[in-house]
């Protein structure tokens, strides 16, 4: 058997090695498109803060790894597949057939479509050549504007805050994280990280770029502000990477539509990770959910389905954790609301603490958090469980910081009624 991976990121090699476990005698090539040993983006922040050195983001850390468990790693940028040949050719010309594809190839960052974009300067923090480049300028008191305070770029302001920059956000949204926490949470983050030095404009946005005449670049803000900076972060979003299915059968919407198998339209030809859109836990919906924990569990399904082992997702459950510059925060599944639903909201402003819990009958379907690490795995473990609260829903309703009172007594419920 031919199993053929496209990406080696955490999801490709993922894949990779739940293949070679599953099925020791097939033949897996795995193809990533940057000249790196396969990384973790997600460990570029620490790369920026000096806590690790390069080596420290590569996904698997011996050099012979790889060949060791007989997996090839390719490098090239995929530029073509021929769903009926079972063929994948690279912008080299090689060819690679298959019997079996993952299409695992992430997403990539977009660049606003604005006047100067293209100056030099201006980067996204999205691969370790980019690492290479803000590492250069961002030294203490540089002036870096950073472009976007959505999850990734929350993550990013860690970085560059804790290198000493004098350091300005820009969000296009009513507050910090729009699309991953609620508006008292968000601009609860914002009073901290302005608290912590950061100044943060949200409603705004950067309508051009150019150069000053000291050479620095100037930011000309929707606001009538001008930002001076030696560097320009741009964190305003990602797409996935879909550009070589162009002309296949494959159907996509804003990813590649997957089933619960991750399984394609097309039989043999799987996708997982950032680039898939596969049914949300929550709605039953389709959606892209690029997050980290969702890339390697659709990577494990995907594998395991490839090699004959008929395995099925729950559905992604959003799951988001961030920590901005010391300030913990959490989401978790319909955090947003449901339709019918009941809420409630808890916020203690002077001591940065919030919390704020969506119901549907009495479940809990979406949860926020600030502050209050101690409840991140009961929230997660009631929205992903879709426990019956009873009468704890009415006691949330009141307090919602009783949540592990509700866990605990609603667990041993369930396992008094199975004894």
């Amino acid at each position: 058997m031919n199993y053929v991976i496209i990406g080696n990121g955490p999801t490709g090699v993922i894949a990779a090695e739940t293949l070679r476990k599953a099925d020791p005698a097939g033949n897996i090539t795995m193809i990533g498109s940057e000249a790196e040993p396969p990384y973790s983006r997600m460990a570029i922040p620490y790369l920026l803060i000096g806590n690790i050195k390069e080596e420290g983001t590569h996904l698997r850390k011996g050099q012979n790894h790889f060949a060791q468990m007989k997996i090839n790693n390719v490098v090239g940028k995929v530029s073509k597949v021929d769903t009926a040949a079972k063929k994948i050719t690279l912008e080299s010309g090689a060819t690679h057939s298959y019997d079996k594809l993952l299409i695992a190839s992430g997403s990539h960052p977009v660049a606003p479509p604005i006047p100067g974009i293209d100056l030099p300067g201006i980067h996204p923090c999205w691969t370790l050549e980019d690492a290479r480049k803000i590492m250069a300028v961002a030294k203490p008191g540089a002036r870096v504007l950073q472009m976007g305070a959505g999850f990734i770029g929350c993550i990013i302001m860690e970085s560059l805050a804790a290198r000493g920059v004098k350091l300005t956000v820009v969000e296009m949204g009513d507050r910090m994280v729009p699309r991953m926490m609620t508006e008292g949470a968000g601009n609860m983050i914002k009073q901290w990280c302005e608290k912590k030095g950061v100044a943060v404009h949200t409603g705004a946005k950067v309508n051009s770029i150019e150069k000053g005449a000291d050479g620095a670049l100037v930011a000309n803000l929707s606001t009538g502000d001008k930002i001076a900076a030696d560097l320009i972060i741009s964190a305003t979003g990602v797409k996935p990477n879909t550009a070589f299915l162009q002309g296949t059968d494959v159907k996509m919407a804003a990813g590649v539509l997957v089933n619960n198998n991750m399984q394609t339209n097309i039989a043999d030809i799987y996708a997982a990770g950032d680039v898939a859109e596969a049914k949300d836990f929550s709605t039953d919906k389709t959606l892209v959910n690029a997050i980290q924990p969702n890339a390697a569990d659709q990577a494990r399904i995907a594998a395991l389905n490839m090699a004959g082992k008929p395995t099925l997702s729950q559905g992604s459950l959003a799951i988001n954790v961030l920590d901005t510059l010391g300030l913990i925060s959490s989401s978790f599944g319909r955090w947003w609301g449901a339709e019918g639903g009941q809420s409630v909201e808890l916020k203690d402003n002077a001591n940065f603490k919030y919390m704020h819990l969506e119901f549907k009958d009495d479940v809990l379907v979406g949860a926020t958090s600030v502050g209050l690490t101690q409840h991140v795995g009961v929230l997660r473990g009631l929205i992903q469980s879709q426990t019956k609260l009873g009468p704890w829903k009415d006691t949330l309703l009141k307090d919602p910081t009783r949540v592990m009172e509700a866990y605990l007594a609603r667990a041993q419920a369930q396992s008094t009624v199975k004894l």
